[in-house]
């Protein structure tokens, strides 16, 4: 292991693949994985204070604002002090990023960069399992029962904003908000870009980068 933990962040827009990315370097590297997705929904499942405050605006269609995400996120990287982690969904914005400065300093941030047609194709074949937030890909991660969650035998739904027409409008809200936010990074020289249509032919690129900067504990091949 490198002697300073690392402090990793992607960025990418919805069905960018960054989920499964995500995944294979927190296993390849021994990284935590940290969510802002999963905290949210942790915390709203247990009524903490956040997570309540979060639910009043997902209830409503809203994206939850700065103030409620940064707060959240905060106290999770604190009780995380001496790991290496990856962030994944956050930062998003500039606010959060400024606010992350505040405690720490990156030494990678990575974005992916997916053709629109690729990512409007990914996202009309996701279906999702609302209560623990597990992804299914009808074309490269299927449930082993078309419609069926694999592990509750639950039904999985396919979000509204996963659907054809509102996709567009997702990725023109995130391209405006993640701009600046890319911006800073690469103005620090932490900013490592990566374009494709396929994670498989991405991940060895990615896999690489992160070798230069700790030691993997499981090859590239194991994918």
């Amino acid at each position: 292991m490198a002697s300073k933990l690392l402090r990793a962040v992607i960025l990418g827009p919805p069905g960018s693949g960054k989920g499964t990315v995500c995944q294979r370097i927190a296993q390849s590297f021994g990284l935590q994985h940290l969510s802002s997705g999963h905290f949210l929904r942790e915390n709203i499942k247990a009524n903490t204070e956040v997570g309540d405050m979060a639910k009043q605006y997902i209830e409503k269609g809203l994206l939850v604002p700065d103030h409620v995400i940064t707060r959240l996120m905060m106290s999770e990287l604190e009780n995380r002090r001496g790991e290496p982690w990856l962030l994944d969904g956050f930062p998003r914005t500039l606010v959060q990023a400024e606010a992350l400065d505040k405690i720490c300093e990156l030494d990678l941030v990575i974005t992916l960069n997916i053709p629109f047609e690729t990512l409007k194709d990914r996202l009309s074949r996701r279906w999702i399992h609302p209560p623990s937030g597990r992804v299914y890909n009808l074309d490269f991660n299927p449930p082993h029962v078309h419609g069926i969650d694999d592990i509750t035998g639950e039904p999985l739904v396919q979000q509204e904003d996963d659907k054809p027409e509102a996709v567009a409008a997702r990725l023109r809200q995130y391209k405006d908000v993640a701009k600046p936010v890319i911006e800073l990074y690469k103005s620090r020289g932490v900013l490592h870009q990566f374009s494709g249509t396929e994670t498989n032919k991405i991940w060895p690129y990615v896999y690489t980068l992160f070798s230069n900067k700790i030691t993997p504990i499981q090859s590239k091949e194991a994918y």
